[in-house]
């Protein structure tokens, strides 16, 4: 499924989101074998509990499109049987009608996984996986960029592919770190736009965590006043706090541009408009935290440089 990286009630509202994504970030290995100093059996301490798993896992089912895009960046495409319908990258991945949000798992064991890497269970699917024997690896939504690079070495200890996440992991590193070291001469104020109704995310979830790693300031922390992390805007209050950047994450789902910002009443005379500082996002990309959180960043980095020399 597109799992968000915001709260289930937000789900609905950014249902629409779902649609392809670009063909940048980590390339898939479909055809590597599996990775030098892989052992079975390894347990893995995840999120639903300790995992054994017996042998190399030959049939896995992915219902989470990060796990997804982890799974073939780590070398472990080609023992990919089926994904959910919301796993649209990269585009090798089997496509099926498979459902993350309405799980069937009679549907799912039809494709006779040995393994299945999931995210939510929003309808049993744990449990009915457990009664068919069926290994199940639960990787919710990463909170820091810690998480990601623990999912990543769960996955590749889980397919027989450890050497090859450690060195993604690193590699990944190793890009954030360079990017985090262009961070601007004066703190700019950015808005993240979630969807049209004008939600948000603040500097303690995943993706503004990312931001803070470029110094970016978010103009959002100060509206969650119920400290949700994703608190709902009004136009008004992005107006006042005039931000230097825009940042949209809502132009597959609602499809939103600089050109639709700039017709809203009165965003024509914000900061980020008038000097061309909104960026539109591609979906799917700013709500996932697999490895493509590294084109995330260079596309924010790209940015920032652009009005930094704009301004000198």
């Amino acid at each position: 499924m597109r799992r968000s990286l915001v709260p289930l009630l937000l789900l609905l509202v950014l249902a629409l989101a779902a649609a392809g994504c670009g063909n940048d970030g980590a390339k898939s290995d479909a055809a590597a074998p599996a990775g030098q100093g892989a052992a079975f059996p390894v347990t893995i301490d995840s999120a639903g509990g300790k995992l054994t798993i017996d042998r190399q896992p030959a049939r896995i089912v992915s219902m989470s499109p990060t796990a997804t895009e982890m799974l073939f960046a780590v070398g472990a495409g080609h023992q990919v049987a089926a994904v959910d319908s919301n796993s649209n990258y990269p585009e090798e991945a089997p496509k099926t009608d498979l459902s993350a949000y309405e799980p069937n798992v009679e549907a799912i064991a039809g494709y006779k996984p040995d393994l299945v890497v999931y995210s939510d269970d929003p309808g049993g699917l744990t449990a009915g996986l457990a009664k068919l024997n069926i290994k199940a690896l639960k990787q919710p939504a990463a909170t820091t960029l810690d998480d990601t690079y623990a999912q990543l070495d769960q996955l590749g200890r889980a397919t027989g592919h450890p050497a090859e996440a450690t060195r993604l992991a690193a590699t990944m590193r190793g890009e954030i770190q360079k990017l985090s070291a262009a961070k601007p001469d004066r703190p700019l104020t950015y808005y993240h736009e979630l969807d049209k109704n004008l939600y948000s995310a603040t500097s303690k979830t995943f993706i503004g965590q990312l931001y803070a790693q470029l110094g970016l300031e978010n103009i959002a922390d100060k509206a969650d006043k119920d400290a949700s992390g994703y608190p709902q805007l009004s136009a008004e209050y992005v107006i006042k706090a005039d931000p230097d950047l825009i940042f949209l994450a809502d132009t597959k789902c609602c499809g939103q541009s600089a050109r639709t910002v700039a017709a809203r009443d009165g965003w024509d005379r914000l900061t980020a408009v008038r000097t061309g500082g909104v960026v539109a996002l591609d979906d799917d990309v700013a709500s996932r935290w697999g490895p493509r959180v590294v084109d995330f960043l260079r596309t924010v980095a790209a940015k920032v440089q652009a009005l930094e020399a704009v301004g000198k």
